[in-house]
């Protein structure tokens, strides 16, 4: 399902492309390679400590930092209505979809029995995981192709009218298809485990709030939100139906401090990078 969403839209992609405007040719590679690096170095330092950070806000951290350091152009006024926006208001509207989506769970299977209950939403959760899924690869896969893109159009092998190539799709898709099937298992025990301990009702109404919020902000909205973030916050709001005293708050709070530091983080990784490898290169 990672793979299928990936070819659902491109408005994202558009989106991401459209961040920067860094100058043409190898000096504007370098730009983009930079804002790259600086994205991929805080995705493994945050994976190492098993913090489910967003790898959308450090991509688009990282490239506004090598554009800054580089001097290129920024569009703040999309980066505000498009990403900083949405990043603060979607796992707000997680929590809250989560939370009420459970109540509503709670309240109509009251009656039922519990094992069954459980064994019935196990079903359940095959059709809301991929849904998920789908909603996965449709955002975050067209992130990795408005990168591919931007290089495109710096090196000058696209116009910024062209639609995206077939094989920037293809090439997406499979890697992000690929690195979710090579695993990621010390964020899937913090988004599984350490913030509450989810059984299938609370797991369903997590993964049914995060894909419908994936769907709605990709082709409503075309903003590249973090599904990070939402799915965090959508386990969180499921979780706390249980009792406030169930979510392991103190995890909650390392995870929102990763949050608020991707952006800026990664920037500045990216600009590092560029700085050293603008005076590096001939």
């Amino acid at each position: 399902m990672n793979f299928v969403g990936a070819f659902l839209g491109q408005e994202v992609a558009t989106t991401v492309s459209d961040v920067i405007s860094p100058p043409e040719g190898s000096h504007g590679l370098v730009v983009v390679a930079a804002g790259l690096i600086g994205a991929i170095v805080w995705n493994i330092a945050t994976w190492y400590f098993g913090l489910p950070s967003s790898s959308s806000h450090a991509l688009i951290g990282g490239l506004v930092g090598a554009a800054l350091a580089s001097g290129s152009v920024v569009a703040w006024s999309a980066i505000r209505e498009k990403v900083l926006i949405p990043m603060v208001v979607s796992p707000l509207v997680g929590f809250t979809v989560a939370f009420l989506l459970m109540l509503s769970i709670m309240w109509l299977f009251r009656r039922g029995h519990p094992g069954k209950i459980n064994r019935g939403f196990r079903l359940a959760q095959t059709i809301s995981a991929a849904a998920m899924a789908l909603g996965h690869g449709l955002q975050d896969a067209q992130k990795t192709m408005g990168v591919i893109f931007l290089a495109l159009l710096t090196a000058g092998y696209a116009s910024a009218d062209d639609g995206l190539p077939w094989w920037v799709i293809a090439s997406a898709a499979t890697a992000i298809s690929l690195g979710t099937y090579a695993g990621g298992w010390r964020i899937m025990r913090t988004l599984g485990r350490r913030i509450i301990h989810l059984d299938p009702p609370r797991g369903f109404a997590a993964e049914t709030t995060a894909a419908s919020i994936l769907y709605v902000t990709a082709y409503v909205f075309e903003a590249p939100v973090s599904t990070t973030h939402i799915i965090t916050s959508a386990v969180m709001g499921s979780g706390a139906t249980k009792r406030l005293s169930a979510v392991r708050w103190g995890v909650a709070r390392t995870i929102v401090t990763a949050w608020v530091l991707t952006f800026p983080g990664a920037g500045l990784v990216a600009a590092a990078v560029y700085g050293v490898s603008h005076f590096a290169l001939p």
